[in-house]
This record gives structure tokens, sequence and C-alpha cells, in this order.
């Protein structure tokens, strides 16, 4: 499976399920193609955060740039959520001809023989796009279960034996 958007209209990440339990989904539209792709909370933090870095330094070696404001996209997924693939590998790479973020992304399958293709996701997202996604992702990312103020283990809604607590519930 290859998929390749040279532009997209939504470029957003998301979750499936209750904190703790979460399943981390990025997804693609680019009119009634709809892509989505599972990762891991890790993966998408650290994608945020190079798309994050990246912007800001192109926006600094381009002060001639025109700076768009993004509108930040709070809708939730788009359903049915139907994985595509699981992303293993992630490319992010600025294309300074067509003024793009190239977004590459590639399926991790362990039961994969030699002659078949790894599923591949490849998107062309504008700055603001990308600064949007980058937002989003990261409001995705701590939305999740609250640290323990005592020992920053996230709290199940169980409760938390904590061990700075010796195991007793706070």
């Amino acid at each position: 499976m290859s998929f390749t958007f040279d532009q997209v209209d939504r470029f957003v990440a998301g979750t499936v399920g209750q904190p703790g339990e979460r399943q981390f989904f990025l997804q693609v539209r680019h009119d009634r193609k709809i892509v989505s792709a599972a990762l891991e909370k890790a993966q998408l933090l650290a994608m945020a955060q190079r798309i994050d870095l990246l912007t800001k330094q192109i926006a600094k070696e381009n002060p001639n740039r025109k700076v768009v404001n993004f509108v930040r996209d709070d809708n939730p997924l788009e359903t049915p959520v139907e994985n595509d693939f699981t992303v293993g590998a992630i490319s992010l790479v600025w294309n300074e001809a067509l003024e793009k973020l190239c977004v590459e992304l590639y399926a991790i399958n362990e039961e994969q023989s030699d002659d078949e293709e790894i599923a591949e996701l490849v998107l062309y997202v504008d700055l603001h796009q990308a600064q949007a996604f980058a937002a989003r992702s990261v409001n995705v990312v701590n939305a999740g279960r609250l640290p323990c103020p005592f020992c920053a283990i996230p709290i199940d809604p169980r409760g938390h034996l904590c061990p700075r607590a010796n195991g007793y519930k706070r």
C-alpha cells in the first residue's frame, strides 16, 4: 500500500479510547480519500516537536515569508477510524521548491517477506498546516492521564499506588 497526497484538506492526530488505554492515530484526508495510520504516543510527540522546530527555523531563515496564522482543527477524527498501517519510521523534509513540508511515514511489518513492499504514506503540507498539526498533537498527547504530583507516574482512574508514599494511595 502506498498513499501519496500532493495536497491535503486535513492532517491531524487523535486518539481512540480512554486515557491509559488510548490508541494514537494520524489521519490524512483529501477530498473523499482518508488514510489513518496508528502510531505510538512517543512517535507522535517527537514528530510534533520536530515539526515545531522545523517551522520555527524556516520562519527564522525566511523573514520575508508571509506568516499565516494557522487555524487549529479541534474536531475529532473522522469515523470510522480504520487502521491502514502502523507507523514504524518517520521522515520530515522541507521542500524549498514547493514551499511545503514533506512527511513520509513508513509501516512497520515484522511478518513481511522480502518481495513485499513496505506500506508508506507521503504527504506535502503547507507551513500553516504543519504548525496546526504540531500544536494539536502536543495537546492530544498531554490530554491523557494526569501525573502524580509526588512521583510523576500517570494516575489511573482506579487510583495510584505511589512509590514515594511506600505504596499507599493518596
